[in-house]
C-alpha cells in the first residue's frame, strides 16, 4: 500500500441508551483502533470518526421506563460511553454524537440529495403502532414466525436465520418485543428508499470485493441483492431528526428513521472534525479523493445497513443509481472500500444480556484488569471470525501464560540484565549467527504483522508478534548471558541484540498494547509519547449545553519499522509490564456472574 493514503476508519455508533459491556467492544470498538493506530504508525493519515447513536423509539422506550426524557437519557449515557471508550483508549480523531446541528444539517442533506435523484419517493404504508402507548414499534421490536423459513424469532426487519429481508406486517403472529402485545397495523404516509434502483451498481460493487472481504460478510451481503424491495426512510416518531420538507419539518410524529440517520453519522462527524481543527473542507480528502480508502467496522448484525443501504445511499447521492442524477451540495462521494464485520462474543457459554445481568461492562473491567489485558484477549481469542465465547479462565490464563509470562518477562530480564551490567544499552560487538537471524527475524515480521493488520485479521498479526517474543525468549535462554561473566564483550552483543528486539516488538504491538507499549518505550529510554492516547474534551455548538468529546494528537514518533536501538541509552530498573492475576479470579468472576452482576 502506497504511504500517505487517506484512510477513514468507521466504527459503528454505540446506541446511548446503557453502558457498553465487552460483548459490543469486541465487535465495532477495538479492532477499529487496532487497525487505525497500525495505518498512523504506516505513514497513512487517518480519520477516525464515530459517536453515540441518539435517536429512535428505544431511546425512548429506555427514558419512559427511567422517568426522564430522551435527551436527559441520551446526555447521560453519551457521557458514559465517552468515558467507557477513553478508558479502552480509543484513538478517536473525534467521537461525537448525533443530536448536534451540524449532524441534523448533513443527515437532512443526504435526504433531500436522494429525493432529487429520485431515490426517495413519498408512499402510504402499514406502520405498526402499540396498542397501549400509540408509539411506533420500531422494526427490530417486533418478533414472530419468519413467512420463508418458519424460524419463530425472526426480527421485523430481517430473519437472522435466513437472511431475508422482511416487513413486520409479513411476520406470522408478530408480538412487541417490549411487552409482548400485538401490534395493531395502521395505514401510515411514509418516504422510502428505492433500493432496487441500485441491485445493479450494488452488484457490481460488491462482486467487485471478491477476495478483499471476509467471506462471510461477503456472502451474507451478496444474498441480500435477491431480494430488494423498498426501506422506509421515515418513521412515526417524536424523537429523531425531522423531516426537511414543508408539511413535515414541523410535525411532531414524523422523523427520519435512526437507521438513515445513524450512518450518515461517518460523514456528518467528518464534517464537524474539519470545523473544529480549523480547515472546514479537510473532510474531502477521506471522502472524495478517488485513492482515499474507507473501513467500516461492526457486529454481524450491522451488515445490511453498511454493505447495502448506506452504500446505495452514498451512490445515489452522487448520481450513481439506476435513475442517474447528480450530486448534491456535498459533492459525489465515496462508498466504503471494506465493512468489516466480527461475529458474537457470548460469555460462558451465554449471550451478553445486560438485561439478565449476563454482562460485565467496560467501566467494571477496567477497574480491576489492565486496559491491554483486555485489547489482547480480543485480539488472539476475539469474534473476528466466528462467535467466540469469553471465559475467565481463558482471560486469566492469557494474561498470564501471554502477556506476564512471555512478553512482561522478555521485557523484564532484558532490561533489567542490561541495567544491572551496564546501567544503559550497551554497544553490540561482532554478532554471531545466532544473533544475526534473531534480528532478521525481528525486522522481517514488520512486513509479515503488518499485512495482516492491513486486512483487519488481527489474530494472525498478534499471533505472528508474539512468535517473535518467543523467539527472543528462547534467544536469551540458549544464550545465557547470565553464565558469560568473563566475556563482558559478548554479554554486551546478547543484550543489545535483545533489547533491539524487544524494541521492535514494542513497536508490533502498539497497535493491540498501547498502554504498555507506552511504558515499554519509557522502560528502554524513551521521550514523550510513544502511543496517543485520547482525550475527553467539553465543546459546544452555538448557545447549548457543552457535551464530551474524544479528540487527541496522535502523531508521534511511532513508525512501523525496526528502529536502531542507541547505545549509550540510560536504562532504569524496570517494573512489572502487566498483573499477574491469581486463579481465584475466575471464581470471583463466575459468582459476580451468578449473582446477576458486577
Amino acid at each position: 500500500m502506497p504511504s500517505s493514503r487517506h484512510i477513514l476508519t468507521a466504527p459503528a455508533w454505540p446506541y446511548a441508551n446503557g453502558p457498553r459491556h465487552i460483548g459490543h467492544v469486541s465487535g465495532f470498538g477495538l479492532p477499529s483502533d487496532m487497525f487505525a493506530r497500525y495505518q498512523r504508525m504506516a505513514g497513512n493519515k487517518v480519520l477516525m470518526v464515530s459517536g453515540t447513536d441518539e435517536h429512535g423509539t428505544p431511546i425512548q422506550v429506555q427514558a419512559d421506563k427511567e422517568g426522564v426524557s430522551a435527551r436527559e437519557l441520551a446526555d447521560r449515557y453519551n457521557q458514559v460511553i465517552a468515558t467507557d471508550l477513553h478508558g479502552l483508549g480509543m484513538s478517536y480523531d473525534l467521537f461525537t454524537r448525533t443530536v448536534t446541528r451540524n449532524h441534523y444539517a448533513v443527515v437532512q442533506e443526504i435526504f433531500l440529495g436522494l429525493l432529487k435523484n429520485g431515490y426517495v419517493f413519498p408512499t402510504t404504508t402499514l406502520g405498526a403502532i402499540s396498542p397501549s402507548t400509540g408509539r411506533t414499534l420500531p422494526d427490530r421490536y417486533i418478533e414472530g414466525t419468519c413467512p420463508i423459513c418458519g424460524y419463530d424469532g425472526a426480527r421485523g426487519d430481517q430473519c437472522d436465520n435466513c437472511g431475508n429481508q422482511l416487513d413486520p406486517v409479513d411476520l406470522i403472529n408478530p408480538r412487541s418485543r417490549i411487552n409482548g402485545e400485538k401490534p395493531e397495523f395502521r395505514e401510515t404516509e411514509h418516504f422510502m428508499l428505492d433500493l432496487p434502483a441500485f441491485t445493479d451498481a450494488l452488484g457490481t460493487y460488491l462482486r467487485a470485493k471478491q477476495g478483499d472481504w471476509r467471506p462471510n460478510v461477503l456472502k451474507f451481503a451478496l444474498n441480500l441483492l435477491d431480494d430488494m424491495r423498498p426501506r422506509a426512510y421515515t418513521r412515526d416518531l417524536d424523537w429523531g431528526v425531522p423531516v426537511p420538507l414543508d408539511g413535515w419539518r414541523d410535525r411532531s410524529d414524523k422523523r427520519i428513521y435512526v437507521w438513515f440517520d445513524a450512518v450518515v453519522g461517518y460523514l456528518s462527524a467528518s464534517i464537524e472534525w474539519a470545523q473544529r481543527t480549523g480547515d472546514p473542507d479537510a473532510w474531502r480528502a477521506w471522502w472524495q479523493d478517488p485513492e482515499a480508502l474507507s473501513y467500516y467496522f461492526m457486529g454481524k448484525d450491522n451488515i445490511v445497513f453498511h454493505a447495502e443501504i448506506w452504500p446505495a445511499m452514498l451512490l445515489g447521492y452522487s448520481g450513481q443509481g439506476d435513475k442517474g442524477g447528480t450530486p448534491g451540495d456535498l459533492g459525489r462521494l465515496n462508498v466504503p472500500t471494506e465493512v468489516v464485520s466480527s461475529e458474537f462474543l457470548t460469555m460462558e457459554g451465554r449471550k451478553f444480556s445486560s438485561s439478565r445481568q449476563v454482562v460485565i461492562y467496560v467501566k467494571d473491567f477496567l477497574e480491576r484488569y489492565d486496559v491491554d489485558a483486555l485489547r489482547y484477549y480480543v485480539a488472539v481469542a476475539g469474534p473476528e471470525n466466528q462467535d467466540t465465547d469469553f471465559t475467565w479462565s481463558e482471560f486469566v490464563r492469557r494474561n498470564n501464560d501471554e502477556l506476564v509470562a512471555a512478553w512482561g518477562n522478555l521485557v523484564n530480564r532484558s532490561i533489567n540484565m542490561a541495567n544491572k551490567n551496564f546501567g544503559a544499552v550497551p554497544e553490540a560487538g561482532e554478532l554471531t549467527d545466532a544473533d544475526r537471524a534473531l534480528l532478521e527475524r525481528s525486522r522481517a515480521a514488520f512486513g509479515a504483522v503488518g499485512a495482516e493488520l492491513g486486512r483487519s485479521r488481527f489474530k494472525n498479526a498478534i499471533t505472528e508478534a508474539f512468535d517473535v517474543v518467543r523467539d527472543a525468549n528462547r534467544y536469551l535462554s540458549d544464550q545465557a548471558p547470565w553464565q558469560l561473566k568473563d566475556d563482558p564483550a559478548r554479554v554486551a552483543s546478547i543484550l543489545h541484540t535483545a533489547l533491539q528486539v524487544v524494541d521492535d516488538c514494542k513497536s508490533l504491538l502498539t497497535p493491540f498494547l498501547p498502554t504498555s507499549s507506552q511504558k515499554v518505550y519509557e522502560m528502554l529510554g524513551g521521550t514523550g509519547t510513544w502511543s496517543g492516547m485520547p482525550e475527553i474534551r467539553e465543546v459546544s455548538e452555538g448557545d447549548e449545553a457543552p457535551y464530551p468529546v474524544l479528540m487527541g494528537d496522535y502523531a508521534t514518533d511511532a513508525r512501523w519499522a525496526s528502529l536502531p536501538i542507541a547505545p549509550g541509552t540510560p536504562l532504569a530498573k524496570p517494573k512489572p509490564l502487566f498483573k499477574k492475576l491469581d486463579s481465584s479470579v475466575v471464581d470471583e468472576e463466575l459468582a459476580r456472574l451468578e449473582e446477576g452482576g458486577s
